[in-house]
């Protein structure tokens, strides 16, 4: 609230000047109008006709008050699309539109909420009408069979959330993180995420642990051949096939080939997410609830914008990462699948 001098005479000949409170009114910056079309997609990650869809999605939730300014179901879209932009602090994410860093934390919030209870609509393993088209597309790529889909986690860096268990959240890379599964398809649609595992957590743990390995245990695709491609940090499994580390003649040579641009995608599905979103490449702030959302957020939104063809912000450079050091290793009975994939498909 600034102060305005306002003079008045009085009824005598004396002038007396009063110090009046006089609430003034940032005038909020007209983005849709304000940016050019490229300008608006660097701040905010989308094309405006795309901001407006994922504005169509969310429930009509009232307006934020924000002492008698109040900012509308867009205007608290764009903030947090703003901040997923840049992963900056929030007074300067709060800077475009003129609101305080602390309703930005409240609308970061509050938005990530809304985006991640979408998750149902956008992230989807394939049915049973999908599984073909997926194995299809998966073929085209390097000719291995029956996938639906490519496994991996990814650390997403996280500030240091205090307490007795702040430890384990540091990864084998030495920093704080979230790590968070994902199975994404050809496209490199994600059609399944996990985010929710402490950084120290090793992939194989959150796979054991996941719905998807149930449901694949489960033989929820029972009657059609149905595999996951997962590096050596995996267990080798009849519905998750890995790289062997050490091919001994040409078919393992051709399988370990195969296998490896095959599940290329999962690598390029990361890099893709993390460059459209910034925030989860530069580290998150935010508490570890509010985090969680984020992730799963940007998830949804890394969807929609495959979904509705927006450009991609990166180009598709194939990024490796190595395998794990050491293989893990399950049943013997476990490779028999492999075993049989590399005879009948790889073989010279």
């Amino acid at each position: 609230m600034d102060l305005d001098i306002i003079r008045y005479s009085s009824s005598s000949d004396d002038e007396v000047f009063e110090l009046i409170p006089v609430r003034k009114y940032r005038i909020r910056l007209d983005t849709f109008n304000y940016f050019s079309d490229s300008e608006f997609i660097a701040r905010y990650r989308f094309s405006e006709e795309t901001v407006i869809y994922i504005s169509e999605l969310l429930p009509n939730f009232d307006n934020l008050n924000n002492r008698g300014k109040p900012l509308s179901k867009m205007d608290q879209l764009l903030i947090g699309l703003r901040f997923y932009a840049t992963g900056t602090f929030q007074n300067v994410v709060g800077d475009i539109i003129h609101v305080h860093k602390s309703t930005v934390c409240k609308i970061v919030k509050k938005i990530s909420h809304y985006l991640a209870s979408l998750r149902v609509n956008f992230i989807q393993m394939p049915t049973n009408e999908e599984i073909l088209r997926t194995k299809s597309d998966f073929f085209q790529i390097r000719r291995f069979p029956n996938v639906v889909g490519c496994i991996d986690c990814t650390h997403v860096k996280i500030q240091s959330p205090g307490g007795q268990d702040a430890e384990l959240y540091r990864n084998r890379k030495g920093y704080f993180s979230i790590n968070v599964q994902a199975i994404c398809n050809a496209q490199l649609v994600f059609t399944e995420i996990t985010a929710r595992w402490r950084g120290s957590v090793h992939d194989s743990t959150i796979f054991n642990t996941s719905k998807i390995r149930a449901d694949l245990e489960a033989g929820l695709y029972r009657g059609s051949s149905c595999y996951l491609l997962g590096d050596s940090g995996y267990p080798c499994r009849n519905f998750l096939l890995t790289p062997l580390l050490h091919p001994a003649n040409e078919a393992e040579r051709r399988y370990n080939s195969a296998h490896i641009q095959t599940r290329n995608t999962i690598e390029r599905a990361f890099g893709v997410w993390k460059r459209r979103f910034p925030c989860l490449s530069i580290g998150l702030r935010t508490k570890i609830q509010t985090t969680l959302m984020i992730i799963t957020a940007t998830a949804v939104l890394y969807n929609i914008a495959i979904q509705q063809k927006e450009q991609p912000l990166m180009d598709n450079d194939e990024v490796m990462e190595e395998f794990d050091q050491i293989q893990l290793e399950g049943e013997r009975n476990q490779f028999a699948v492999r075993d049989n994939v590399i005879a009948t498909i790889f073989r010279i």
